[in-house]
């Protein structure tokens, strides 16, 4: 394994995700949301279970990936097309901002990872991995309730309430983090001659991290659009 040729694989993926994304992006300005939906369901749910399956057979990774990032991109693509119709009137060109700022955030955590002003020591592991799998399970904890019945408004895509506004922001700040454990892995793997399928794999965790992150700074400025 090679630090570059995870980077590589990584911008492979980044290529299926963007095509998938276009894809269903495409779709909803045609008017076709009825052929759309259950393409989004597909990449929640297959983009679940792919990345499961990965987490488990690492060396599974070089064929599963690709899929994952194009599961992915037919979920964002979706997303993206659907909150960006609904904020065109009250923050016009939100998704092109996400974008921005969730590639504007990789690079800076990249650059204060490479210049070891953070530095990746096990206390900092342990709090992120931490605070990571507490968001998990309060999200988790979140569906089952509305599976009930029960509402937690703050947590709605919109609601623009400070307390809605403080968890994204959170949120948002972790997933930034996790960045830094990925650049770590991929340096780590690379120095100890892990094996070339842990390329791929490294290049899906990079990914994971880069899709949630957006997904969360899309949340964060929906809600920010509402409070204005």
């Amino acid at each position: 394994m090679t630090a570059r040729g995870a980077i590589n694989k990584f911008g492979f993926l980044f290529l299926m995700v963007i095509a998938g994304a276009g894809y269903t992006w495409h779709l909803y300005y045609e008017g076709k949301q009825a052929t759309m939906m259950p393409l989004m369901l597909v990449g929640v749910f297959g983009g679940l279970i792919t990345a499961i399956v990965i987490m488990f057979k690492r060396s599974w990774a070089g064929y599963l990936a690709p899929a994952y990032g194009l599961l992915e991109g037919l979920f964002i693509g979706a997303l993206s097309a659907i909150i960006n119709d609904a904020f065109s009137e009250k923050y016009p060109n939100i998704v092109i901002h996400a974008v921005g700022l969730t590639l504007g955030v990789a690079v800076a955590m990249f650059l204060l990872y490479n210049m070891r002003i953070i530095k990746p020591t096990e206390k900092f592991k342990s709090v992120v991995i931490t605070a990571t799998v507490g968001i998990a399970i309060f999200y988790g904890i979140t569906m089952l309730l509305r599976l009930f019945g029960v509402h937690m408004d703050f947590m709605m895509v919109g609601n623009g309430s400070l307390l809605g506004i403080g968890i994204s922001l959170f949120v948002v700040a972790i997933a930034a983090l996790n960045l830094i454990l990925d650049f770590d892995m991929i340096e780590q793997g690379a120095e100890m001659g892990a094996p070339k399928y842990m390329e791929w794999y490294c290049a899906f965790g990079l990914l994971v991290t880069i899709v949630w992150l957006y997904v969360e700074m899309l949340r964060l400025l929906s809600r920010l659009g509402n409070r204005n």
